[in-house]
């Protein structure tokens, strides 16, 4: 497919669409004109936004007819990574390449690397001829297990070339941007120091020989190596068992180049970056139990559902304002969920119930296939009807979604199982 020119769907004409970079605390201002032969929105995963700018239909505003557009405004509150992408036909689109980074920086500073690198991973599936795969191609046996893309790029290229110095730290910040496509990320030669994630920096830093992205999350790390000058390293995706098929029928991706400088190596320790982070108090919440299942059709046609009820029949999740919850996501399906909530950061807990630590906030948490995952949210602010879905997004499409309706208290709002 080398030289060959493709048709993709973009924002403003590149793949991914622009980096979007603000302070923490700065104002938003986004017109979103939509020139698509189909109705889209514009979702700012991981912001916490008011309801009235999540970018779901229904939930939120009417989806952006063709010709039509959308003044988006708002407020980024917290520093951190971010992203940008529909929700309308969101594996379509987002496959299609419709995908983008917001980068708020903390005025701050508190790393202090200048060396400091969006990475948007993503893949993007082809025909032959360079036409876009068909998002339903394979029928629902297909979107059971997630459709992956055949072309595997990073930043909209097919292992591009990055420059380091030996010895140098970089700062990486890492946005797995795909539909269905899990990323273990192995660079030899070299380690990961983790200091954050979805929800800006952690509580300590963390080494890591490898680094797994489940779609929808993000990494914050800090990456040094030794290599000699002049030679190169490769970034590599190794393979993760999300499923059936996930390893049998899939492999090792080479993701970049990391081209050593030709220049003496330098001694710069990479800093040690901490941040103050309170365990979300569990004392009084509410609990809440949902499963992750996957049924068949009488026509023989798969769909997933909460609790065994695809998101068109369920019934909300119900939350208090100012209400805390602890979640247990059991996943009876033999594919892995990576679980996102919008609008709202949690705490996970471990199997005892502690958080685990480092503490960090995140927006998206992989329920492995045949596990569980548990986390603790506070519905603070913004009432609403907030979703929340699987980010394999041929299994949000699939029915693997609901609500979260945050109101206020009164006597009727009474707490119900999605499904009931």
């Amino acid at each position: 497919m080398a030289g060959r020119r493709v048709t993709a769907w973009t924002y403003n004409g590149g793949l991914p669409g622009p980096l979007i970079r603000v302070r923490a605390g700065d104002r938003l201002i986004v017109r979103f004109s939509n020139a698509l032969p189909q109705p889209s929105t514009v979702h700012w995963h991981g912001v916490r936004v008011p309801i009235e700018m999540d970018g779901v239909p229904d939930a939120s505003q009417p989806d952006v007819p063709p010709g039509g557009s959308f003044t988006y405004d708002f407020v980024v509150p917290d520093a951190g990574l971010f992203w940008y992408h529909p929700h309308v036909m969101s594996a379509a689109q987002v496959g299609f390449g419709l995908y983008g980074a917001l980068l708020a920086d903390d005025p701050a500073d508190p790393v202090g690397i200048e060396d400091d690198v969006v990475l948007v991973l993503s893949d993007i599936a082809l025909m032959e001829d360079g036409s876009l795969e068909q998002p339903d191609s394979g029928g629902t046996t297909a979107m059971a297990f997630g459709r992956e893309g055949t072309h595997v790029l990073v930043n909209g290229r097919t292992r591009p070339t990055l420059r380091a110095r030996s010895g140098a730290p970089q700062r990486w910040r890492i946005v797995n941007a795909a539909k269905s496509r899990y990323f273990t990320l192995d660079l030899r030669g070299a380690t990961f120091t983790l200091i954050g994630g979805d929800g800006g920096l952690q509580e300590a830093p963390v080494e890591h020989q490898f680094l797994l992205l489940t779609p929808g999350e993000r990494a914050d790390a800090i990456v040094t190596t030794s290599a000699a000058p002049g030679t190169q390293l490769t970034l590599q995706s190794l393979l993760h068992n999300r499923g059936f098929g996930s390893v049998e029928f899939r492999t090792v991706e080479q993701l970049l180049t990391l081209e050593i400088a030709d220049l003496p190596p330098v001694s710069l320790p990479p800093p040690q970056v901490g941040r103050s982070i309170a365990p979300l108090s569990t004392a009084g919440a509410t609990g809440v139990s949902i499963e992750l299942t996957l049924g068949q059709r009488s026509n023989g046609t798969f769909e997933y559902g909460i609790n065994g009820v695809p998101f068109a029949k369920a019934r909300p999740i119900l939350a208090r304002l100012g209400e805390t919850q602890i979640w247990e996501v059991k996943n009876s399906t033999k594919w892995s969920h990576p679980l996102h909530l919008h609008g709202f950061f949690f705490q996970v807990l471990d199997e005892q119930g502690a958080p685990v630590r480092p503490l960090a906030w995140k927006d998206t948490v992989n329920v492995p296939l045949e596990g569980s995952a548990r986390f603790v949210v506070r519905f603070d602010e913004r009432p609403g009807a907030w979703m929340y879905h699987c980010h394999i997004l041929d299994h949000a499409d699939g029915g693997l979604m609901g609500t979260v309706l945050v109101g206020p208290s009164t006597p009727e709002h009474v707490h119900t199982e999605p499904g009931s």
